[in-house]
This record gives structure tokens, sequence and C-alpha cells, in this order.
């Protein structure tokens, strides 16, 4: 993990890629609000503006974690690429971001422990995630409309994530 001026925090050390033309696509994911039920867990706000990372460690899952992993898989078999671009908490100190980024990493190698990530991306509060699209066929899930009236591939709502990838 590396912190670059406090304008991203990224896990694995992924940088916004160029723009190229790839055979090979990318499929992202959000975490709160998408694949994680921040918004569910009671005194999320409150606890994050108090700077405790609990929520995100407690989060429920929003879909169904087994059958997500298979499809995957699978898909990563066939040659597509599985990622992450996830927000950290608006305002957050370098510390706080440090352990929000610690956590949102530990849920998901808890609750996906089968998928292998390519990238696990979690960049500071209101970042633009379609810097981290590299071919306009890739694909993000994402509860937040604007992330997904900006994405420059093919941006879908959360209620259609295994739907739709069970179609790709």
């Amino acid at each position: 993990m590396f912190i670059d001026n406090m304008r991203r925090v990224c896990y694995n050390k992924t940088e916004p890629k160029e723009k190229e033309s790839k055979t090979m696509r990318t499929i992202f994911f959000d975490m709160d609000g998408t694949i994680t039920d921040l918004y569910g867990v009671e005194g999320w706000l409150d606890m994050l503006r108090s700077s405790n990372p609990t929520p995100y460690r407690i989060a429920k899952p929003l879909v169904n974690l087994s059958a997500l992993a298979r499809i995957l898989n699978k898909l990563q078999k066939r040659g597509f690429r599985i990622g992450i671009i996830s927000w950290l908490s608006k305002g957050g100190t370098i510390e706080y971001n440090e352990a929000v980024t610690t956590t949102k990493v530990a849920w998901l190698k808890k609750h996906l422990p089968s998928v292998k990530w390519d990238e696990i991306n979690i960049v500071n509060y209101g970042m633009v995630k379609e810097t981290f699209s590299t071919n306009t066929e890739d694909i993000l899930f994402d509860d937040e409309d604007k992330n997904r009236t900006n994405w420059t591939g093919v941006a879908y709502d959360v209620n259609e994530i295994l739907q739709t990838l069970k179609s790709l």
C-alpha cells in the first residue's frame, strides 16, 4: 500500500493507466453500496465521521458472493481481468485512509477468498473512476449514477451484477 500526497491510496500500487486499445477487458466493482451494504450498518455515518473503520469491516454483502466468485473465476479463465475501484471516506486523515484500505482489502479476502483480484484500487473520495479504465469495453458496476454516466466503458447498476456477468 502507498500514499501519494494523500490524493490516492491504492492497495496494489496500481496507477491510473493511459488509454490504450487492448483486447483484455477489466470488470471493475465499486464496494460501498455495490457489493457491500455499508449504508445498512447502523450508525455508519457517525462512525466514519469519528474515523472508525468498523462499518467497512462489518458490512454485509449485497450480492450472493458464492455465485459472484464462481462467475468471476470463470470469466478470469476466459481472459477477463477483475478489479475494484472504491472510494475512501470523505476527508479522512492519512492514518484513517490506511485503516480503511486495510479493512476493505480484508473484507474482500474474507468474503471472496477464491477471487484473485488483478487490481484493487482504494482511492480518495470523489476520485474520477474512469481514469482506471484502459479499454472502451471495460465494465463498471457502481451504485453511484455519476460514476456510471462518466465511465468510458460499459457501466451497470448494482441490481444487474449477476445477470450481466452471466451473459458475458
